[in-house]
C-alpha cells in the first residue's frame, strides 16, 4: 500500500500586491486621498459621518464612499466639504500632491559609509536614503561585503526594523538568543533593537542586502 503524499499547504496570500497596478487603480489614487483627508479633517474636528451629512447636505452613505474612496465627488461637493470643515478646498489634494522620491544608484557606485558597531574590513555601502515621508519612516539600504579579513564583531543594536537578504556566501548570524545559518536567497527579517550581527563567517566572500527603516524621531 503506497503511502498517502501529504498535501502541500497552500501560499499565503497577501492583502496586498504591490506590483498590480491598473489603470482603474491609477485613476482612484485621487480619490483614495481625497477620502484620507476628508476622514482625517473630519475626525480632527470631532464631528460625526451624521453631523457632516446635515452640514452638507450629503447622505450618509455618500460621505461614506468618498471617506473610502469608492467616488469621484464633484466640485461642489468638495466646495460643500470644504465649508463644512471650515478648511481650504485645496488641502484635500494634499497628500495626492506629496512628493515621491526615488534614488537610483548605479553598479559600483554605493556611498562607502560606517554604522555604529562596524568593524575594520566589513564593507559597508549605502545604496540610497529617502529622509522621512508623510509616515513620518527613514530607510536606509545598504550593500555589506565580509572578505577573508574580515574578523567577527560583537552584536550590536540600533532603533526599527532590518531585513537581510543573503546574496552570496553564507554566515552564522546571531540575533538575540537565535543563531541562523544563511545562505545565498534566505531572508532575515527582525526587530533591530535586540542584539543582532554576523557570529560566523562560513562561507566567504559573504555580501548580503541589509535594509534598516526606523521612525524619523529615533534618527
Amino acid at each position: 500500500m503506497n503511502a498517502e503524499m501529504p498535501t502541500p499547504e497552500a501560499p499565503t496570500k497577501l492583502t496586498q500586491d504591490p506590483h498590480r497596478v491598473t489603470s482603474d487603480e491609477r485613476e482612484k489614487v485621487l480619490e483614495v486621498a481625497i477620502g484620507r483627508e476628508v476622514r482625517s479633517f473630519r475626525k480632527q474636528k470631532g464631528i460625526t459621518v451624521a453631523e457632516l451629512a446635515t452640514r452638507t447636505g450629503l447622505s450618509i452613505g455618500m460621505l461614506s464612499k468618498i471617506e473610502n474612496g469608492n467616488t469621484s465627488p464633484s466640485l461642489s461637493t468638495l466646495q460643500a466639504l470644504a465649508n463644512a470643515l471650515s478648511v481650504p478646498l485645496t488641502s484635500f489634494f494634499r497628500r495626492f500632491e506629496e512628493r515621491r522620491e526615488a534614488v537610483h544608484t548605479l553598479a559600483g557606485e554605493g556611498v562607502a559609509t560606517e554604522r555604529e558597531g562596524t568593524r575594520a574590513n566589513h564593507q559597508y555601502n549605502l545604496l540610497g536614503h529617502i529622509g522621512a515621508n508623510a509616515s513620518g519612516v527613514i530607510v536606509e539600504p545598504y550593500m555589506i561585503t565580509l572578505n577573508d579579513d574580515s574578523d567577527v564583531f560583537p552584536t550590536f543594536q540600533h532603533g526599527g526594523i532590518e531585513t537581510i537578504y543573503m546574496l552570496e556566501g553564507q554566515v552564522a548570524y546571531r540575533h538575540g538568543d537565535s543563531v541562523h545559518h544563511l545562505r545565498p536567497g534566505d531572508t532575515l527579517f527582525f526587530d533591530a533593537d535586540a542584539p543582532h550581527g554576523p557570529e560566523e563567517l562560513i562561507e566567504l566572500p559573504a555580501r548580503y542586502l541589509s535594509i534598516i527603516s526606523y521612525p524619523q524621531n529615533a534618527s
